[in-house]
């Protein structure tokens, strides 16, 4: 949806709510295509798992075509049949294309993925998917993702201090909404009549951590949007007369520079992002601590 993932017509447009979270995480995504195409790669392998309507892999199949990777293999997939329609939609352009193989696929995050060992340069599980799921079906997921991941995985998921979600819309939407964090489930009512009771689990910074240090070694751990989203101007419930200015929003990215990896203020962020690598073989886990961080 747009008001998860940006506009899906201007892939690069990083304006909407989560912009911030956004060019933090899409700054990291095309750091690691970069990288794999400067060691001489012409071949990139993606998965996107809990894909949406496929905006950040087509994000990533329209960056690794500039790069010059000459065959690009990227494969979406959702449990959600409306989103995978859409995703097919939006993408078909970029599938005709010679040298990409782009597919969009409807399936379960929690069951056997069908990619080889170690054959994906990049595996990502973006924003909510990682909520939705059971927290017992965590380390299957894990143990899937890296035996899969050859190269990167980077996984987002919302944090427990984050400013308040509907998860299936913009929240101006909502007539009514309760978060019950004891159970995991958000109840939600809409203006048009709507009404939607939804798995959700809000991870803390070590939650997540421990969810994939058994699996990978976690480059990257921080907190994502501590400070944009409640400062700067959002035309949805502030004046014009309050936008922000450059120096404003400079002064913020310090502040999150600043922040975003130290426990206690971490945990504040609207999201957490994972930067990781399998874990090579048997060996013992380099993974970063949050005091480390």
């Amino acid at each position: 949806m747009a008001y998860a993932d940006g506009d899906p017509e201007h892939l690069f447009d990083f304006s909407g709510p989560h912009a911030y979270a956004d060019r933090c995480l899409w700054s990291v995504l095309d750091g690691k295509l970069t990288e794999l195409r400067a060691r001489g790669a012409q071949v990139v392998r993606i998965l996107d798992a809990g894909c949406g309507p496929g905006t950040w892999l087509r994000r990533l199949v329209t960056r690794a075509l500039e790069l010059g990777f000459s065959n690009i293999i990227a494969r979406g997939f959702d449990v959600a049949e409306t989103q995978i329609r859409t995703a097919r939609d939006l993408g078909q352009r970029l599938s005709e294309l010679p040298g990409v193989v782009l597919v969009f696929d409807v399936a379960d995050l929690t069951e056997p993925l069908p990619e080889a060992d170690g054959s994906v340069d990049l595996t990502l599980c973006l924003y909510s998917v990682l909520s939705h799921l059971p927290a017992e079906s965590l380390p299957r997921v894990s143990a899937e993702m890296a035996r899969v991941t050859r190269g990167h995985f980077v996984a987002t998921v919302r944090s427990v201090g984050s400013t308040p979600s509907i998860f299936v819309d913009s929240v101006e939407k909502a007539r009514h909404f309760q978060h019950d964090h004891e159970r995991d489930l958000c109840r939600v009512e809409l203006y048009d009549g709507r009404s939607f009771v939804l798995r959700f689990h809000l991870f803390t910074a070590a939650e997540f951590r421990d969810s994939f240090a058994d699996r990978f070694v976690v480059e990257d751990l921080r907190g994502l949007d501590l400070f944009h989203s409640r400062f700067v101007q959002d035309p949805r419930w502030n004046p014009a007369s309050l936008a922000s200015d450059r120096v404003s929003r400079d002064h913020l990215d310090r502040l999150e520079d600043t922040y975003a990896r130290l426990p206690g203020f971490m945990e504040q962020a609207n999201h957490f992002m994972l930067v990781g690598r399998p874990i090579a073989g048997d060996a013992p886990s380099a993974s970063l601590s949050l005091v480390e961080a």
